[in-house]
């Protein structure tokens, strides 16, 4: 982890530093979105056309950020704990700063750059370099002003290689970049006409990213087209070439051929006089340019042929925008929101129409809006656009908006043009639609987002269901064994274990629980605003969140003096007496907690000194309750929590509630239950001590929504790591790791339900789909799939990944749809 004084950040940068407070710059901040470490946290008051950083200094403050950078004092808000950097601009700051981080290293840095494939080939370089080094790359496609610096600031002691994107929009960004990146190695993608709109013409592009490697020792670069040979020569960069190319055999790498299968290609290539081979998972053009590309830089890196050939045959695909989902009226429908220029769409257009021809669907219709951000002349931009269309066999173009209205005259005849989307959706000529497969190319403007809705078919989903009335079944079991004066909390935090807090919680308050419990005050205060009226008690208070607990009722858990100090302060400054909360000592979790002996005494004179703080319950946790092997233990925790706890209560007149027993321990020390119990994974439906369902609450279920016939000799499957020993029918089923179900259960470690037969998973499961043998099993599309459920328990698939009920149930995704029933 980077750490830097702020006098040293101060010096840096050139600031004018206003405040006097002692601090360490870890992290770097333009986003207050993005916020994880306040007090180690640098904020950079960026002001941009739509937006200034500076707004964002209070809410940053209170969230605990002590180090600002401002381009002027911000009126009203200079807190005398803060510092404050005074520079003419927080952007060139951050730029500077990141800037004399990057001289402390001196290793091989990689910088990529071009018009497309720049994220590509940076994810593929660092898939072929990390089994051999410490490779610190760029996050998603942190390229920008904002996003180079971010990413060069990751540079730690650690780093063997650095790797990152840069990409610029306008001559004159380039300049500041390289002096961040400081690449050692360069490696140019590409130049097309994306972000043309602010260069005259694509050498004057080619010029200006060209600048990022003007200290570069090796340049990686295809130059068989121009203008980029003629830009490199004239840059003087000739010397400095890795080139390769698919037409000049004196290249490093000379390309001998690229043979394309159905899903795989060939490329044999020669490097130093001897031939070699590899075998791509991909067929679309630019897949292989990239490839090549990072195959040249990793040469070029002193990796040679024999090592990586195989890394390259199992290159993973990087996660594209295009969305590929069945449409209504037997139809296919890609939706592409990626670069909205003549070479993204020709990228597209290739993947769609190999997937025409793959499918059942009779005709390729290319829905295109408006081209933007793009410096051709109109008349020859639509021009080429039709060649494009041509090219990649389209059939049918649907336009969408005035200016390709206005040269429809380009394209062949049968276009159909209209202004606007709304105009396109009215005309209802969507539902004319019938076993095609529509590309949607449109800018963001245009909201093509609404078309691909009203193509899409919507006739599957995967739900987590939720049984209430489960829900209250096991809340009773654990109830019949509590005195009738007992009372009980109920765990609704990392939303009610996967299940949804809000529907839960009001079951609860409609059944009388005592208090309902969650970790942080965010989700208090989402029950507050859903009507849940019961107490709620936050057990992992923060203390930037005192001003919600004090205005939503919510009553904190305190473990420590700094909390409890902090929490008494802040409620005396806002006139707030006798506010409840929640005693934690510490009996043997070592977790969080007050020392029981030796913090009790100082503990109590500190909570009579005040009146602002009273508590209302002081509690301990079990450590070993679901297991035999720890009763002597659990005995010995009670003992030491009735004596703490018995003397705090004593100090007061008031009734102060004693809670130790959770879950496992309600049903097996119904002696230790005190005042108040607490039930957590024992309301979803789980015994701990047991490993065994109660009444199961949760079923996560999804469907089939593709079976296909695949022989032996295939895998199935991302890596090729579903093998089939026979010929086996695989179905797909539209739940992956994405929605929770965990990646480790695949390739047939786990199974899920297909009509009540264990279905294996084959291969490795994705982020959105997993594969299942259905072979023996009798089922179409359509059917159900049980994930776990009533038939197959959430604590097989625990057992299964060497874990915890609770893991499994709390990972199910926000994005699957809680369906709740109730008898």
């Amino acid at each position: 982890m980077n750490s830097y004084s702020i006098n040293t950040v101060c010096s840096a940068i050139q600031a004018q530093r206003i405040g006097n407070s002692d601090g360490v710059v870890q992290w770097l901040l333009t986003d207050s979105r993005s916020l994880s470490f306040p007090e180690t946290s640098l904020f950079f008051a960026i002001k941009t056309e739509r937006n200034d950083g500076a707004r964002y200094i209070p809410e940053l403050y209170r969230r605990g950020v002590r180090n600002f950078v401002v381009s002027e004092l911000p009126e009203g808000v200079v807190y005398a704990d803060a510092n404050y950097l005074v520079v003419d601009s927080p952007l060139v700051a951050l730029q500077r700063l990141s800037e004399q981080h990057r001289r402390h290293y001196d290793v091989p840095v990689v910088a990529i750059t071009g018009s497309n494939g720049k994220t590509i080939v940076k994810e593929w370089i660092y898939q072929l370099l990390s089994p051999d080094y410490a490779v610190t790359r760029s996050p998603r496609s942190y390229n920008s002003q904002i996003g180079v610096p971010l990413s060069v600031w990751q540079m730690g002691e650690e780093t063997q290689i650095g790797l990152f994107e840069a990409g610029i929009s306008k001559p004159g960004e380039m300049e500041a970049l390289e002096r961040i990146v400081h690449p050692s190695i360069g490696v140019l993608t590409n130049i097309g006409q994306a972000h043309q709109e602010n260069f005259s013409n694509l050498s004057e592009k080619c010029s200006e990213k060209l600048r990022l490697f003007k200290n570069v020792n090796i340049l990686v670069a295809n130059t068989d087209v121009q203008p980029l040979a003629s830009q490199i020569k004239e840059k003087g960069l000739e010397d400095r070439l890795f080139r390769w190319s698919t037409q000049d055999k004196s290249a490093q790498v000379y390309v001998v051929s690229s043979v394309k299968a159905e899903h795989q290609t060939v490329i044999n290539y020669i490097y130093r006089g001897v031939g070699y081979s590899f075998t791509l998972p991909l067929t679309d053009d630019a897949s292989i340019e990239n490839a090549l590309s990072a195959l040249t830089t990793c040469l070029a890196l002193g990796l040679v042929p024999d090592v990586l050939n195989p890394r390259l045959e199992k290159l993973q695909p990087v996660a594209m925008r295009l969305e590929v989902k069945e449409g209504v009226n037997r139809c296919i429908v890609i939706s592409d929101p990626s670069g909205n220029d003549l070479k993204s769409l020709d990228i597209a257009l290739d993947f769609a129409h190999r997937r025409q021809s793959q499918s059942h669907c009779r005709r390729l219709t290319l829905i295109l809006s408006d081209v933007l951000q793009n410096g051709v002349p109109p008349e020859t931009l639509y021009a080429d656009a039709a060649k494009v269309c041509e090219q990649r066999g389209v059939d049918y173009v649907i336009g969408v908006g005035e200016i390709i209205s206005r040269y429809r005259h380009l394209f062949p005849e049968g276009i159909q043009c209209y202004p606007n989307t709304k105009a396109l959706v009215d005309d209802g000529v969507l539902d004319k639609l019938h076993d095609e497969l529509i590309l949607l190319k449109g800018a963001s403007p245009f909201r093509f987002d609404r078309l691909s809705r009203r193509l899409e078919l919507r006739v599957h989903e995967t739900t987590l269901q939720v049984n209430l009335t489960a829900l209250v079944d096991n809340l009773n079991y654990y109830r019949s064994f509590l005195k009738q004066s007992t009372k009980m909390v109920c765990m609704v935090k990392a939303s009610a274990y996967g299940a949804g807090a809000i529907e839960v919680s009001r079951t609860l308050q409609d059944h009388g629980v005592d208090y309902l419990a969650v970790a942080v005050a965010d989700e208090g205060v989402e029950l507050r605003r859903a009507g849940i009226t019961a107490n709620i008690m936050i057990m992992n208070p923060e203390m930037s969140a005192f001003q919600d607990l004090f205005d939503y009722k919510l009553e904190p858990e305190v473990y420590n003096f700094r909390l409890l100090d902090a929490l008494s302060k802040a409620a005396e400054k806002q006139s707030v007496s006798n506010f409840p909360i929640h005693i934690k000592l510490d009996t043997g979790m070592h977790r969080l907690g007050f020392h029981p002996e030796e913090d009790i005494d100082e503990l109590i004179l500190r909570l009579k000194s005040q009146n602002n703080l009273i508590p209302r319950s002081v509690f301990s946790h079990f450590v070993g309750t679901d297991g035999d092997d720890f009763n002597d233990f659990t005995t010995w925790q009670f003992e030491r929590f009735d004596k703490a706890s018995s003397k705090l209560c004593s100090a007061y007149s008031h009734p102060i509630l004693r809670h130790i027993c959770n879950t496992a321990g309600i049903e097996r020390f119904p002696q230790y239950q005190m005042n108040m119990v607490r039930l957590g994974i024992g309301l979803y439906g789980v015994n701990p001590y047991t490993n065994k369902i109660i009444h199961n609450v949760s079923t996560l279920q999804s469907t089939i929504l593709q079976l296909r016939d695949v022989p032996a000799a295939d895998t199935v499957g991302y890596s090729r790591r579903g093998v089939l020993n026979r010929d086996s029918r695989i179905a797909a089923v539209p739940i992956g790791y994405a929605d929770g179900l965990n990646r480790r259960l695949g390739r047939g470690k786990g199974y899920c339900l297909v009509n009540g037969h264990k279905a294996p998973y084959v291969g490795n499961i994705c982020m959105d789909v997993c594969m299942v043998d259905v072979t023996d099993i009798p089922c179409q599309e359509g059917d159900p799939v049980v994930i776990f459920g009533d038939d197959l328990p959430v604590t097989v698939l625990s057992d299964l990944l060497e874990t915890i009920p609770y893991e499994v149930l709390t990972s199910v995704s926000t994005r699957v749809k809680r369906v709740y029933t109730q008898e």
